[in-house]
């Protein structure tokens, strides 16, 4: 009796990545695909009787036939059944990605849920999916009501599969559209709650899960890139829930405080550790401190490498000052014009009041490498 299956949402295939860009904003999208199969062939090698996918395949209801052929490829790494429902990003319009999927004739093992309230039978009966439907991209009634009502075989393990927000306990949820109720697992007797639309994975309680997103598409720290692996032993049992990592790409995030050489060193360090594989890490710096501009010239040296070995650098530095030292300006020059014109923009620049202030700090910054170089 005893039903396994993955449960996974968020793909959002298609996802255009436009603060990422590039050939490295490309390699976002394509790896998602890459991802729809690696989720495939974890369900084929731990023998599950099925994939649930609770939402948000799809960027939009616009995105490109060659990504729906894509998809439809790589879902033939599993050759159980795959269950989707639509989520709000690509909410089961009369004209949607869904309805030019079903002008392609899927497969049979692929079951597009797209019917209002139409229990879905799996497995030979074993398991009965209930799909809440969106149809339009926003609802404010609870979808997932009529699961209380629903008649399933006796016997048969009831899963309920839905995309939404359980306004109690995800952060500033209050007031969301299509809200799911956090006792909606016990009210309906559901054996599992498969949901989508949070991008990270969270237990509500022992029967009510989010998957999150099995490739990570942000910097947000929300435990995203895992897809759940779900054992059900019988009807009425408790489920047994294992995370499984799927991610590619790391997405990682590092605030950071520069004075002189030594904290230069330090964060190189850092980034080091941070990114193990340098071509899969996204990093998103923040800079605080103020540099003289020897160090600046340093710092600017180790982003310039990072940034090369990296998949995508972003680096915040409002926090960062430049602040020209003595021995700074003489090596520019001692005396004469260029000093008289140094003197000025350090002036400028250390005045807060200057609107042109953080050109001046530019142009000393020019000055020194064209005079100093970096110092390497």
């Amino acid at each position: 009796m005893v039903f396994r299956f993955v449960h996974t949402a968020d793909w959002q295939l298609g996802k255009q990545f436009a603060n990422i860009p590039g050939d490295a904003g490309a390699a976002l999208r394509d790896r998602r695909i890459e991802t729809v199969k690696a989720v495939g062939r974890l369900a084929a090698e731990r023998g599950v009787d099925a994939v649930l996918v609770a939402g948000d395949a799809f960027e939009d209801n616009a995105v490109a036939d060659r990504t729906l052929i894509r998809m439809m490829e790589a879902l033939k790494a599993f050759s159980g059944e795959w269950v989707f429902i639509p989520g709000n990003h690509d909410s089961a319009l009369a004209d949607s990605a869904w309805t030019r999927l079903l002008h392609r004739n899927p497969p049979a093992n692929v079951h597009l849920a797209l019917e209002p309230e139409t229990p879905l039978s799996l497995a030979g009966g074993r398991a009965v999916v209930l799909p809440a439907v969106l149809q339009r991209r926003h609802e404010i009634d609870d979808l997932t009501a009529w699961f209380d009502r629903a008649e399933t075989p006796g016997g048969a393990i009831r899963i309920g599969l839905a995309h939404g927000s359980v306004p109690e306990f995800l952060p500033d949820s209050s007031g969301t559209p299509n809200p799911i109720a956090a006792g909606r697992a016990d009210a309906a007797r559901l054996d599992y709650l498969a949901l989508g639309d949070w991008h990270g994975t969270l237990g509500i309680n022992d029967r009510t899960w989010y998957a999150g997103t099995p490739e990570t598409d942000s910097f947000a720290s929300s435990n995203p890139g895992n897809v759940l692996v779900v054992t059900i032993p019988e009807p009425g049992a408790p489920p047994e829930v294992e995370k499984v990592a799927t991610g590619y790409f790391a997405w990682r995030s590092e605030a950071a405080e520069v004075r002189n050489a030594d904290d230069i060193e330090a964060l190189d360090r850092k980034i080091a550790e941070l990114a193990t594989e340098p071509g899969r890490c996204l990093l998103r710096l923040t800079l605080s401190g103020a540099v003289d501009l020897a160090a600046g010239a340093r710092l600017r040296e180790r982003l310039e490498y990072w940034g090369a070995l990296l998949h995508h650098l972003d680096v915040r530095e409002g926090g960062l000052l430049d602040e020209p030292s003595d021995d700074d300006l003489d090596r520019i020059d001692r005396g004469g014009f260029v000093r008289t014109a140094v003197e000025r923009l350090r002036s400028r620049a250390q005045d807060e009041a200057d609107p042109d202030r953080a050109a001046a700090a530019m142009a000393l910054v020019r000055l020194y490498e064209t005079h100093v170089g970096t110092g390497e």
